[in-house]
Order: structure tokens, then C-alpha cells, then sequence
């Protein structure tokens, strides 16, 4: 009996092969694009959301991560990386923490896709707890005024704004400069309309104030 069996599977072996190989690949052939899945791999861009308001970010991560995605050919074919977001959740970073890891949990995808891998797989950033201050408007004045004539007075409104930034950033020095006011042969009293300049880019104007209004007059000499 198990002879019979053996010769069963045994006889004409090569062409038993054969054909299960051409099975196996009609199989496929045959298969609907819908059905057959695959893995495509997409650079999409990475956000870092929920840093609590006391902190600040001074060292950001990379903009954007490869994230590897397993669905159909089909899905893949209409997929874009537009269709998948990545979020770094930071609502618990802390000041002492640099590295964040990156795992496919944090990515979403359509319905029907998955995302299996992230590269990298952790990310560097660092952050720092965050400072308001009340800072002084410094007019920046450009030449003089008409000959006989010097400045009496400069009114600046408003003559301090609120700034916020990194603690690190915010120097007891600092002050906020005006766009310049050129002044050359000014005869009366003028009002200027300036912008404010803050002292350095990693800090920001902690109200809607960004310019001010500044009032010269004169005296004779």
C-alpha cells in the first residue's frame, strides 16, 4: 500500500513539478490586483504635536521619516504620502529627555493599509521651559534733524511689549528695536508708524503687538 502511494507521488516527478509550478503561477497571474499585497515605503512628514505650553522647542526633529506601508498593489498604486501623517505625541516631554523613540503606532494610514516600520527609529530634540518678559522699545532714529534744531523728545506708545521664548534666550540686556526713523532734515514734529524687531528669532511677541508709535519734537538749539 504505502508503495503505491510512494510511486503515486514518485512517477512522472518532474512533470508533477512542473505543473505545480504553472498552477502556482497562473494562481497568481490570475489573481485580482485588489488581492495581492505588498509593501511600498514613503517619506512623509513628521509632526511634533502636545509640547506643553511651559516648554519651548530648541532643538526641533528632522521634517520628514521613511515610514514602510504594507496594503494592496492597488491601494498602494493611489497612495501618496499625503494620505499618511505621523505624529510625536510630546504631551510628556520633559527637559531631561533628548531622544524620542518612532514606531509604526504612531503613524496613520487609510483603512485597509498598515504601516509596519519607521526609519528612524528614534529622533533628537531638545526643549527647555519657557519665559515672559516686559521688554523696552528701543527707537532707532536715522541722521539729524533740520540745522538749529535737536530732538526734545521721544514718546514711544507703546514703550514696552510682552516677549516669550526660551529662558536661555532672554537676556536681562535685551531690548526690542523699531524699524529706523529717518529723521534727516525733520523741521516739526512727526509721528512715525514702526515695526518692532525682536533681538533674536527664537523669540516671539507673546500678544498681537508688533509695532509701535513714536513721537519726535524738536527744540531750537
Amino acid at each position: 500500500m504505502m508503495k503505491k502511494i510512494r510511486d503515486l507521488f514518485l512517477r512522472n516527478g518532474l512533470l508533477k513539478l512542473l505543473s505545480f509550478l504553472m498552477a502556482v503561477f497562473l494562481w497568481i497571474a490570475l489573481m485580482p490586483e485588489e488581492k495581492i499585497s505588498s509593501e511600498k515605503t514613503f517619506q512623509v512628514r513628521l509632526d511634533a504635536q502636545g509640547l506643553p505650553a511651559e516648554f519651548e522647542m530648541t532643538e526641533r526633529p528632522p521634517s520628514m521619516i521613511d515610514v514602510t506601508i504594507r496594503a494592496t498593489n492597488r491601494m498602494l498604486g493611489q497612495m501618496t504620502s499625503t494620505d499618511i501623517q505621523a505624529v510625536l505625541n510630546l504631551n510628556r516631554a520633559n527637559v531631561n529627555q533628548e531622544d524620542y523613540p518612532l514606531n509604526p503606532d504612531i503613524v496613520t494610514v487609510p483603512a485597509g493599509a498598515k504601516a509596519v516600520r519607521v526609519f528612524p527609529n528614534k529622533v533628537h530634540l531638545k526643549i527647555e521651559r519657557s519665559a515672559e518678559v516686559l521688554m523696552e522699545i528701543q527707537p532707532v532714529l536715522v541722521g539729524q534733524p533740520k540745522a538749529g534744531l535737536k530732538i526734545d523728545q521721544v514718546d514711544l506708545l507703546p514703550s514696552k511689549v510682552f516677549v516669550r521664548g526660551p529662558e536661555s534666550k532672554i537676556k536681562p540686556q535685551d531690548r526690542i528695536r523699531t524699524s529706523p526713523m529717518d529723521i534727516t532734515g525733520l523741521d516739526q514734529a512727526k509721528t512715525f508708524e514702526v515695526d518692532l524687531i525682536l533681538p533674536r528669532p527664537e523669540l516671539r511677541f507673546a500678544t498681537a503687538q508688533t509695532r509701535a508709535s513714536v513721537r519726535i519734537t524738536l527744540i531750537e538749539k
